[in-house]
């Protein structure tokens, strides 16, 4: 989290009135916002592929996939967001038209149709580019049964646009179960982000992940690794969420983001006007957030790459 240090010279709160807990959640809103303007952040031309997934449903999965890439786009990023859920919410979220008739993920997995061909730019961003969903997807899972190399066909067509198209981040947006496109994408990615929910169950179904994680890691990517969690739907007002995050960061103290998504009325707005919450209201508790978490995403990266130089 980013805090900026308040002036020696600043009245105490109490003198304005201001000792309240809402006051002090603006106050504490207000200096993230300016932490995050100072912010600098470079990226290392080496593409990071992310395959953003959780089994479990309605922990934020795709909302945390578009706010991510918009908000790493606004730092600086080029990013490509894959839609690979045949429900299309993350090229609704990023304005980008889905219809029937558009080529989309579905002819690229199924008829080798190049990724440059489907790739569209979204209005928030000429960072922010999105390879669409449609309802063509839904029937995918069957249609890969019968293809050659079936769970590489997403890792293929990707790396031949990624030679002719230098990206720096590629978010890949998975269906809640564990069939042909998911594994696809994991066979794509090098990196896994789990969204988790900070509520009752949390951590249900989650082992099954890892195992399929680790499955993956044996027999298709050795590469693919689990290293971001981020904690969604968190409510400061209560004793669990609390609980809850203490809990996924005991058992994943590597993995687990600093940054907190809160509840956020804003963040689910925003889909509705086909948008981002970066685009709709990036001054807003929940845009903050996630901004935060693109950028300590984008920090733990430069990192990691600055320790494979040495």
């Amino acid at each position: 989290m980013f805090h900026v240090k308040p002036s020696d010279n600043a009245l105490p709160n109490h003198d304005f009135g201001m000792d309240t807990p809402l006051a002090r959640e603006l106050a504490d809103l207000s200096s993230r916002r300016r932490a995050l303007s100072g912010v600098s952040v470079e990226f290392s031309g080496e593409t990071r592929v992310f395959t953003v997934s959780n089994q479990k449903g309605g922990v934020g999965k795709t909302t945390s996939a578009v706010n991510l890439a918009s908000a790493l786009a606004e730092i600086g990023a080029k990013v490509l967001v894959i839609d690979l859920d045949p429900q299309g919410n993350a090229s609704t979220a990023l304005g980008i038209t889905h219809t029937a008739d558009v080529a989309s993920i579905y002819d690229v997995l199924i008829d080798d149709l190049p990724f440059e061909e489907i790739v569209q730019t979204s209005p928030e961003s000429p960072n922010l580019l999105c390879a669409p969903s449609t309802i063509h997807l839904a029937g995918a899972e069957i249609e890969l049964v019968s293809q050659v190399a079936r769970e590489f066909r997403l890792r293929r067509a990707l790396q031949t646009y990624l030679d002719d198209h230098p990206t720096d981040i590629v978010i890949i947006d998975c269906p809640p179960s564990l069939g042909l496109l998911t594994i696809n994408a994991f066979t794509a990615a090098s990196e896994v982000l789990i969204p988790i929910q900070a509520e009752y169950y949390a951590l249900e179904g989650l082992s099954q992940l890892l195992g399929s994680i680790q499955m993956i890691q044996k027999h298709l990517n050795p590469e693919l690794h689990l290293t971001t969690i981020l904690l969604t739907m968190f409510d400061a007002r209560t004793r669990l969420s609390q609980q809850v995050a203490d809990e996924v960061r005991n058992h994943f103290p590597e993995q687990v983001l600093d940054a907190i998504i809160p509840r956020s009325v804003r963040v689910s707005e925003a889909p509705s006007f086909g948008q981002t919450v970066i685009a709709y209201d990036r001054s807003s508790a929940g845009a903050v957030a996630y901004r935060e978490a693109a950028v300590e995403i984008a920090q733990r990266g430069a990192r990691a790459s600055q320790k494979k130089e040495q």
